[in-house]
């Protein structure tokens, strides 16, 4: 069936994250090994992506861990360096939809202030017909939720959705749903799957 809509992730699809590669340059993978071991970074991520608020979620974190104080509000103040770069072909493939007249949407675990601090950096992130965006929804993928909130919110059938993300659990609990799915690699395989489902020409892709 020929997609009614593309929904893209945003980490990793549309900007690099990577945050233990900013930690690696920073204080050295050895240093950076040993806080990711003591700190559940990532989990302290998911309450701001859940809706906590950003520099208040980090910031007491790092107060509960003052070994790791100062590397720990990093998270917050050099933020936009973990968020980077933007991945230029996943870009123009969200343009050249777009400019086709094929609706695009964002599903992304991103915080409400954060999300606003990169569309700053990153105007494009203001270009999707539809942002679902988990701290606005309060909740995050993979729970079954936020697909539910998706599917109600844009009114298509699961089976005219087609969803990249590079997490291969978001993408399970999406295709359980009956969206289409791509587990994204790269921007060549993406445009491949544009290419084949008949919404992107070859040129259009490149």
């Amino acid at each position: 069936m020929r997609p009614q809509a593309v929904i893209f992730d945003i980490g990793n699809v549309l900007i690099e994250w990577q945050p233990e590669r900013f930690y690696d340059r920073v204080i050295g993978p050895e240093r950076r090994r040993a806080m990711f071991d003591a700190v559940d970074l990532h989990g302290m991520n998911d309450r701001v992506d859940r809706g906590g608020a950003f520099a208040g979620t980090i910031y007491d974190t790092a107060r509960t861990y003052p070994d790791w104080h100062d590397e720990i509000r990093m998270w917050h103040d050099n933020w936009i360096e973990m968020a980077s770069p933007a991945i230029d072909r996943s870009l123009r493939l969200l343009r050249a939809l777009r400019a086709g007249g094929i609706p695009v949407f964002a599903l992304t675990n991103f915080g409400t202030e954060s999300f606003d601090y990169a569309a700053t950096h990153y105007p494009f992130l203001r270009e999707f017909d539809r942002h679902y965006i988990s701290g606005h929804m309060k909740v995050i993928k993979p729970d079954p939720e936020i697909y539910r909130q998706v599917e109600a919110d844009c009114g298509l059938h699961p089976e005219t959705l087609l969803f990249t993300d590079d997490r291969t659990d978001n993408i399970a609990i999406a295709r359980s749903r009956g969206w289409q799915t791509h587990l994204f690699r790269g921007p060549d395989g993406w445009a491949d799957v544009l290419v084949a489902a008949g919404l992107l020409t070859p040129d259009e892709a490149a």
